[in-house]
């Protein structure tokens, strides 16, 4: 039953990025830490604390960061670049794009502060596109993870994948209810509840929504599916088929931009293999405002009743 899936606690996803890669470290020399003026908001202090030397403070120079990060891959070390997402993608893609993606450098993209989520900072700061242009470039890994337990595990996770890697998180506390000390596989879908009405397909902070959505739906009577699609690229296309070869219709649902996303990740699939009806749920062709971040996720669309609605559309629009 989705109803038996309980939060563990509440913890904030970027924490687990702060435990995760002070494990890493501890295991691996090469893994070094950049941030440009974060070091707080991005949980670094406890790593900075064991391992002074394995860290640079760039200061608000995201860009020169990227640069530094590429120049490090070619003396073996594998740096985990730190700052808010907007910075780590929007103030820097040509960097990334010159200096990380076109020559595969090894370097993790940590991006904390992403979506709606980020709250008060207002829109300036709450990067709604981020996957989009990601995923887009050749070579890049893009990893959204769900919670605190998830996150630090990816965290842990990418230092053993050669390439370049966006790692995707947020600011607020939010439930956390996958398993501690998972073994994390980039590229594998996992799936939290299997169904035969209607497949959730969901990342990052909307995961859990859409396990809040997927009572609802149970107890109006609909078996539900529910893939937490942690990894954006690669993407698990047999996952996604398999799923939509049993239930038929489904939804998406992201803290991003409905254009460019998960949700058009998993429609490219369907439109090659399965065509079934899809619905969205997301922002659309916007950008977001301050406020408090449960509320902005209301207004703009990304709670469960939302996906409550569109499941029922894809539904209806399966059966007729």
């Amino acid at each position: 039953m989705v109803k038996d899936i309980q939060p563990l606690n509440e913890k904030e996803t970027r924490a687990g990025f702060g435990e995760g890669i002070l494990e890493v470290g501890r295991k691996n020399p090469n893994v070094v830490a950049l941030t440009a003026d974060l070091l707080g908001s991005m949980k670094l202090n406890a790593f900075v604390k064991e391992f002074p030397d394995r860290f640079v403070q760039v200061g608000i120079a995201e860009a020169n960061m990227i640069g530094i990060a590429a120049g490090m891959t070619i003396g073996g070390k594998i740096p985990y670049t730190t700052t808010f997402a907007n910075f780590s993608t929007g103030r820097v893609y040509d960097q990334i794009r010159q200096s990380v993606a076109y020559s595969n450098k090894n370097v993790k993209i940590c991006a904390s502060h992403a979506g709606l989520t980020l709250g008060e900072d207002g829109a300036t700061h709450q990067i709604l596109e981020d996957i989009g242009m990601m995923k887009m470039l050749p070579g890049m890994t893009v990893i959204v993870p769900c919670d605190f337990n998830q996150t630090k595990a990816a965290t842990i996770a990418i230092a053993d994948h050669e390439g370049p890697v966006y790692l995707r998180f947020g600011r607020p506390k939010w439930p956390n209810f996958t398993a501690e000390n998972q073994d994390f596989q980039i590229g594998k879908a996992q799936i939290l509840h299997e169904g035969t009405d209607i497949t959730l397909f969901a990342c990052g902070h909307l995961v859990w929504i859409a396990v809040e959505a997927g009572k609802i739906l149970e107890e109006k009577g609909y078996s539900v599916e529910i893939i937490n699609i942690h990894t954006i690229k690669p993407l698990d296309e047999a996952a996604v088929i398999k799923s939509l070869s049993k239930t038929r219709c489904a939804v998406t649902a992201e803290e991003h931009n409905v254009l460019g996303g998960l949700g058009d990740s998993i429609a490219q699939v369907a439109a090659r293999h399965i065509p079934v009806p899809i619905e969205y749920v997301g922002t659309n062709d916007t950008f977001g405002e301050s406020g408090k971040p449960v509320e902005l996720l209301k207004k703009y669309g990304l709670d469960a009743d939302h996906i409550v609605a569109a499941a029922e559309k894809a539904i209806a629009r399966k059966k007729a």
